[in-house]
Formats: structure tokens, sequence, C-alpha cells
């Protein structure tokens, strides 16, 4: 039976009982992916070089998930830059964040999105800029502003004043602004309408932080405090009044999906199912990569062992004393 709708390809995806299409899907013991490290130490080439012709290889499901103003050449002259730093990660997680990052029509290029190594995990992460383009392209909105409140600059917030008398923001760019203390976001909308204006305080970007970010506590928890949040604090801080916005204007299920799909990545999940994808093979293919990948990891000792099976015991004839028994 035929999967016609998303909500439907993305259960089968995640389902623990597999469907047609499922079954369908072949996944070999080793890919050709799984070989990159190996493949290139032996043939002397670079890991990237390696890496790359990998990635070629797909290019068909890149410029299916592209926009058609974003070629498959510039996007991936941007990944060959991000490269070095996901060499060790797994070849499944590469390419199913970038796929994620190429289906929201976004390129990382570290201004509208990055992808960043979470241990051996590839992991997609939107930029405050991402944000921008995708609530530009819903075709409501006119402008988006954004910025930071230094210590020294001159700003005002009268939230009963009409807009946009309620705020004003000024930069002293002629002197020392000091550090960060308030980072904001609006819109004005095409209508002529704007949008609330979202303020957010360090103290509030930490408690985000410290309440939402799982990957944030897994490196404060190993120690190696190497999170998006502890290499990139204030981006971080700059992007979360703009993931506000959606819930005050009611823009498109894209920005809405593009949470969703960070979250995911914040949480160790599949984030390609989470993004505006419509192709069941690729959304089983990558629950299956995922948990391959994450299985590969694992310590020995912790890792799922077969059921052990009853050996079923032939059959015996019953004995003369039995059948006296069942007879009386």
């Amino acid at each position: 039976m035929a999967l016609t709708s998303l909500k439907a390809r993305v259960k089968a995806a995640t389902s623990d009982e597999p469907t047609v299409e499922s079954v369908t899907v072949a996944v070999p013991e080793q890919s050709a992916g799984e070989q990159l490290h190996t493949t290139a130490q032996g043939d002397g080439g670079t890991l990237t070089d390696t890496a790359m012709t990998w990635l070629e290889r797909y290019g068909a499901d890149f410029t299916a998930a592209l926009p058609s103003h974003i070629n498959v050449a510039q996007f991936l002259a941007a990944v060959r830059d991000l490269m070095p730093k996901l060499i060790r990660c797994t070849p499944a997680s590469v390419r199913q964040s970038l796929l994620t990052c190429a289906r929201f029509g976004l390129v990382p290029d570290g201004v509208h999105a990055v992808i960043v190594a979470e241990g051996r995990t590839a992991v997609f992460i939107p930029m405050a800029q991402g944000y921008v383009r995708l609530m530009m392209n819903t075709g409501q909105v006119g402008t988006v502003r954004r910025g930071m409140i230094h210590e020294n600059d001159e700003w005002s917030y009268e939230p009963s004043a009409p807009a946009p008398h309620d705020f004003m923001h000024r930069p002293n760019l002629l002197g020392d602004r000091g550090e960060p203390v308030i980072a904001y976001a609006f819109c004005w909308m095409k209508s002529g309408e704007r949008s609330q204006v979202e303020l957010m305080t360090r103290a509030e970007a930490e408690e985000i932080r410290d309440e939402y970010s799982q990957s944030y506590r897994r490196a404060e928890d190993s120690g190696a405090k190497n999170s998006f949040w502890h290499t990139h604090f204030n981006r971080m801080w700059a992007k979360s009044p703009l993931r506000r916005l959606p819930k005050t204007v009611g823009m498109s299920a894209a920005i809405v999906a593009l949470g969703r799909a960070e979250e995911a990545g914040d949480a160790g999940e599949v984030q390609v199912i989470h993004a505006p994808v419509e192709d069941t093979v690729l959304l089983v293919e990558a629950e299956v990569q995922h948990a391959r990948a994450e299985a590969s990891q694992a310590p020995e000792e912790t890792r799922p062992r077969p059921l052990l099976r009853k050996r079923s015991q032939p059959k015996r004839s019953p004995s003369r004393a039995a059948r006296k028994r069942a007879r009386r």
C-alpha cells in the first residue's frame, strides 16, 4: 500500500513496524561512505578530497533538495571548507545533516547555517540569517531587524507606546560599546504592521541554554565544553529572539520545521525527518543509518545483543504409562 502523505511517510520512517516501502530499502553491511577513512589512507589522498568525491556521488539528491537558485556546485563549495572539521564524523550523519540543510534552501557558509561535529555525529545548525531568509521567503515580511544592545549604547523600550516609538537603539559607534547586554529582533510586515519587539537578556539566554540544550548538557557532563553554546554563545543568544518571532506573527510551516530540525539535532535525533522532505526511502534510510551509527559508537558491553531463542525439542511419542493415564 502506497504512503501518500508526509505524515504517513514520517511515521513509516520512525515506526517499529516495517512498511512495504521500508522493507525494500537495502542497506549494505558497509557502504562506500563508511569506508571513507580506510580508502583515503590506502590511496594516499587527502581525507577532504576523498569525502568530497564520495559526496559528489549524491549530487542528484542534493539537486532535488536544493531550491532552483542554489546549484550543487555552490553548495558543495561551502561544504569543502567545512569538511576538515567533519572528517571524523560518520558519513551517514554528514550526508543527513547536509541534506537537511539543503532542503531548507540554506548554504552551510557559517552565515546562514553551519554543520558542526557532536562527537562522531555531524549536526546541522541554522544561524540567525538562516531564520531571516526563511522569514523573507514567506512573502509576508518586508524587513527583519535584529541586533545586540551593548552597555554603552543608547536605547529605550516602552511597551505601552505605539510602534515604532516603543523601541529605539542607537549604537555607540565612536567609543567603547562595552559588553552586550540584550539581544533583540522584530520585523515589519508588508502590510505595514510591525511585530512585537522580542528582547532577551544574557541571563534569559543562559536559562534557555541550561533548560533546553541537550548538546550543552552533554558537553558539560563530559567536560569537553565544545557545544555550539560553549563556542559561540553570543551567536546562539542573538538567534534566540528571532526564534520567538513566529509565535507572535504566525509565519510559514517551514520556519516552524526549521526550529524543530534544530531541536532534533540538539537532541541527537535524525534531522532530515524534521525537514520538509517528501522521500520515503530517504526517511527510512536516515533512520537505519542513524541507528547503525549510534550502535557502532556505543561501548561493546552496552550494544544490544540478539535475543536467545529456546531450542525446539523434537516431539516424543507418549510412553505406555502416559497412554494408560490418558485413557483413565
